[in-house]
C-alpha cells in the first residue's frame, strides 16, 4: 500500500511542479485558434487545386478533340478527299467507269449453317445450391504451363 501512496504522491508533486504562465496559456490558445481557422482554408485550397487540375485535363481533352475536328474540316475542303469518300462510301464512279458490286462473296463452305435445336427437356437430379457452393469452393485446375 505504501508503494501506491508514494506513486500518487509523486504524481501529485509532479503535477504541482508544472507551472503555466499566462503567456504560455495565451500562446497555446492562439495556436489552437490558428489551427481551427486555417484547417478548413487549407482543405478548401487543396480541393480547389484538384478541381483546377481536373478542369485543365478536361480542357486539354476538348482541345485535342477540336484539333481533330479541324483536321477533318481541312480534309473535306480537299476535292480529292471528297471524291475518294464518294467512291468508298456511296459507291460512285466517274463517267466512263464500270462499277462491279459483288454480293455475298463468302464461299459456300464457310457459310454458317443453322444447327438443330433439341426439343428434349433435360432435368437435373441433385441440389442446385450444393452444386453452386461446390463450384465456388473448389479450385479450378489450370493446365500446366509449358516452358
Amino acid at each position: 500500500m505504501s508503494t501506491t501512496r508514494l506513486s500518487t504522491a509523486n504524481a501529485r508533486g509532479w503535477l504541482r511542479g508544472i507551472r503555466f504562465s499566462w503567456f504560455a496559456v495565451v500562446m497555446f490558445g492562439l495556436i489552437v485558434m490558428a489551427v481551427l481557422v486555417l484547417a478548413p482554408t487549407v482543405r478548401l485550397y487543396s480541393t480547389q487545386q484538384q478541381q483546377v487540375s481536373d478542369l485543365a485535363a478536361q480542357n486539354h481533352a476538348q482541345q485535342t478533340k477540336v484539333d481533330q475536328l479541324n483536321d477533318q474540316i481541312q480534309d473535306w475542303d480537299d476535292p480529292a478527299y471528297v471524291k475518294a469518300q464518294a467512291r468508298d462510301r456511296l459507291l460512285y464512279v466517274m463517267p466512263g467507269e464500270t462499277s462491279y458490286l459483288i454480293i455475298n462473296d463468302v464461299p459456300k463452305t464457310a457459310a454458317t449453317t443453322p444447327t438443330k435445336v433439341s426439343t428434349n427437356v433435360q432435368q437435373q437430379t441433385g441440389d442446385w445450391s450444393s452444386t453452386l457452393l461446390r463450384s465456388i469452393l473448389e479450385q479450378p485446375k489450370a493446365p500446366a504451363a509449358k516452358h
